[in-house]
């Protein structure tokens, strides 16, 4: 019997199950989508579709820099433990260099990694390891050269932190000490002119609602802005902030004295802007006990 792809999609919402898979389940049973689901309820391949709705906040970041470009990708899943798994890993490392030949995560999940699409790959992964995990982002940088940096590197090339830095020319001494800096200075731009006209203007204006609370002249009100944006500009844009290496220096200045100019970065920490649910594990315990 033919198998649509219409059928295939269907059951694949239906259970979350990898396309291959769910087209064998389709062709065993003869098309029958009720049997399919239990046949891949049989084969553990269905377990997917119900973790998909848990927080995924873990996981990894992967780095990979090939011939002037390097890649940035988040897989995120439940717990940490699942970030120690040797699988996952392997995972996360064929995503990482599948990352290399595409442009976003878009056409990242519909890339092939051993035969399969990493989208499909992963959801198999759900159904094997029986937690929920995500492709969450992918960034990418080029440049003369790039250098990249892992902090607390669970395995080569992933850990919770992944920074590139793009160098006008070739220092990977110096390009692994900004990445390390930006890692945790963790910057909000490379420069000034990178910045967010708006989160700019949301400081300028706490800093004149703060200043005005003193009760000084607009004019030196004005001169007190000025210093403050500064001040600000310092902390949050990486070429103005105090280098971790040498605090005496700029970033920009001690890229000057080591030969070279950073055209850019890319720094990617695990679950960083997804919302936690807290467990109060001795309320659930309780609970329970209550019946």
């Amino acid at each position: 019997m033919a198998i649509s792809a219409k059928q295939v999609k269907e059951l694949r919402e239906m259970t979350g199950a990898g396309m291959m898979d769910a087209k064998k389940a389709l062709t065993e049973v003869d098309g029958d989508i009720e049997a399919a689901i239990d046949w891949l309820r049989t084969k553990g391949l269905a377990k997917a579709a119900k973790k998909s709705g848990r927080t995924a906040a873990e996981g990894l970041v992967a780095v990979n820099v090939e011939a002037g470009k390097g890649v940035a990708v988040e897989v995120n899943s439940e717990t940490d433990f699942v970030g120690k798994n040797a699988e996952f890993q392997e995972m996360v490392s064929g995503i990482a260099t599948a990352a290399l030949g595409v442009s976003d995560v878009v056409a990242l999940a519909a890339a092939d990694l051993n035969g399969k699409t990493v989208a499909d790959t992963i959801t198999d992964k759900i159904a094997k390891i029986g937690e929920n995990m995500s492709l969450r982002r992918m960034s990418s940088l080029e440049g003369a050269s790039v250098v990249s940096y892992v902090h607390n590197a669970a395995a080569p090339g992933m850990g919770k932190i992944g920074v590139l830095v793009a160098l006008s020319g070739e220092n990977e001494a110096f390009g692994k000490q900004v990445a390390m800096h930006i890692a945790a200075a963790n910057p909000a731009s490379l420069s000034e002119a990178d910045l967010d006209p708006a989160v700019v203007e949301k400081e300028r204006s706490v800093q004149i609602d703060i200043a005005r609370e003193s009760g000084k002249p607009e004019a030196v009100i004005e001169k007190m802005i000025v210093g403050r944006m500064k001040k600000f500009m310092s902390e949050v844009t990486l070429l103005n902030q105090a280098f971790v290496i040498d605090p005496d220096n700029t970033v920009e200045a001690a890229a000057k004295a080591a030969g070279v100019e950073i055209t850019g970065y890319v720094r990617l920490e695990v679950g960083e802007g997804i919302e936690k649910k807290e467990e109060d594990f001795a309320a659930e315990v309780a609970k329970a006990v209550q019946g």
